[in-house]
C-alpha cells in the first residue's frame, strides 16, 4: 500500500447540465461511431425518445442530448438510452 498522497482529479473540460422542454418527448435518430478494433471505425444508428435532457461538455462546449426507449440500436448495445451529439441529431417527430 503507497503512503503518497493522491491527488485529487480534476475534469479538464467544463460540463453544465441542463432541460430543454422543446425537445422533451421527441423522436429522433442520431448517428455516431466508435474506432475499431482493426483500425478505421464502425457506423452506429439510434432511434428513441429524447428527454430533454443535456449536457454541454468542453471549451466551446459540445451539447449532448439524452435519449431513452430506444426501439433501434446497434447488435451488441446493451442500454436502453444513449447521448447524442446535436450535430448528429435528426428529429423525425415532435410532440
Amino acid at each position: 500500500m503507497s503512503t503518497k498522497p493522491v491527488e485529487a482529479t480534476v475534469e479538464p473540460y467544463p460540463r453544465r447540465a441542463g432541460f430543454d422542454q422543446s425537445m422533451a418527448g421527441r423522436r429522433a435518430e442520431c448517428d455516431g461511431g466508435t474506432p475499431a478494433p482493426t483500425g478505421g471505425g464502425t457506423r452506429e444508428e439510434f432511434t428513441g425518445t429524447l428527454t430533454g435532457e443535456y449536457v454541454d461538455h468542453g471549451d466551446p462546449s459540445w451539447r449532448w442530448y439524452r435519449m431513452t426507449g430506444l426501439s433501434r440500436k446497434p447488435e451488441g448495445y446493451d442500454f436502453d438510452e444513449v447521448w447524442c451529439e446535436k450535430d448528429s441529431l435528426y428529429v423525425i417527430e415532435s410532440t
